[in-house]
């Protein structure tokens, strides 16, 4: 097993050209599939709502239920960076707020770092962050928590493209030591990834970003309610699980399962003749 990278490796995989993975899953199980690759890092992202939890947005999850997830996901991938996700409304109100939730992240939940949505108008957010001693993985782009417009590509428009510019300026002087670009044009991301110093990690085209990542969810086919643009199937198992359990049924309506290697035996004296008797 590698040596698990660092925030400060990961930031340092710009300046060697090295590009870097990162896999999104919320348990134990799963961790330990991905702590077994080559993946560098696994992000427990608040998109369990979805995907765990069956909401409609990820607005509902709690930073309690983040903390769980991450606990999981942590003891599950002991060899692997782990970042932890800060839920909406667990940094949204002040500084102070985005600290304590931080802390609570990193103290309870046992991840490697933090990341919150967020450019400018959360910079401060991320240099608090940052100064109490804890690394920031920032996310401009599409905010699924405070898309109010429909998770639609960002920075199509000259307007836009100029604020993601600010955005990635601003969480880089703030102190993150990496940054998400969600749903960017490769355009545009190319030229984001080129102004700063600091990985920036996108879906999409890879040679115009740092490094790329996937839901473990959408690479296998696990998740059919919706697919991105960007993510792409390496396996389709949900198929498999469900010709599985179809077997499984069929196999204890017809008496094929359970097998005798299936089952426990055990002669136990006397047991028969006293059912017996407590049934007459």
């Amino acid at each position: 097993m590698a040596k698990k990278i660092t925030a400060s490796g990961i930031r340092a995989c710009k300046q060697s050209g090295r590009r870097f993975t990162m896999i999104t899953c919320y348990d134990f199980t799963m961790a330990r599939i991905v702590n077994e690759s080559k993946v560098d890092a696994i992000l427990v992202g608040d998109s369990l709502g979805n995907i765990i939890y069956g909401y409609k947005s990820t607005i509902p999850v709690t930073l309690d239920q983040m903390i769980l997830a991450t606990q999981g996901v942590v003891n599950g991938a002991p060899d692997t960076f782990v970042v932890g996700d800060l839920p909406f409304g667990s940094y949204n109100a002040s500084d102070e707020q985005a600290v304590i939730s931080a802390t609570r992240m990193m103290k309870e939940g046992g991840c490697d770092c933090v990341k919150l949505e967020g450019g400018l108008n959360m910079a401060s957010r991320i240099a608090a962050i940052v100064k109490s001693g804890i690394p920031v993985f920032g996310h401009i782009g599409l905010l699924p928590q405070t898309a109010g417009d429909g998770m639609r590509v960002q920075g199509r428009k000259l307007e836009e493209a100029k604020g993601l510019y600010a955005d990635i300026k601003a969480v880089e002087a703030a102190g993150a030591f990496a940054v998400v670009a969600e749903c960017v044009p490769v355009e545009v991301l190319r030229r984001l990834n080129e102004a700063v110093q600091i990985p920036v990690f996108a879906g999409g085209k890879g040679s115009n970003s740092s490094g790329n990542g996937m839901n473990l969810y959408d690479m296998f086919g696990l998740f059919s309610d919706f697919t991105p643009r960007f993510a792409k199937k390496f396996g389709d198992y949900r198929q498999q699980m469900i010709a599985g359990l179809n077997r499984f049924h069929e196999e204890v309506l017809d008496g094929t399962y359970p097998a005798e290697e299936n089952s426990y035996y055990a002669a136990i004296e006397g047991f028969d003749e006293f059912v017996d008797e407590m049934e007459q």
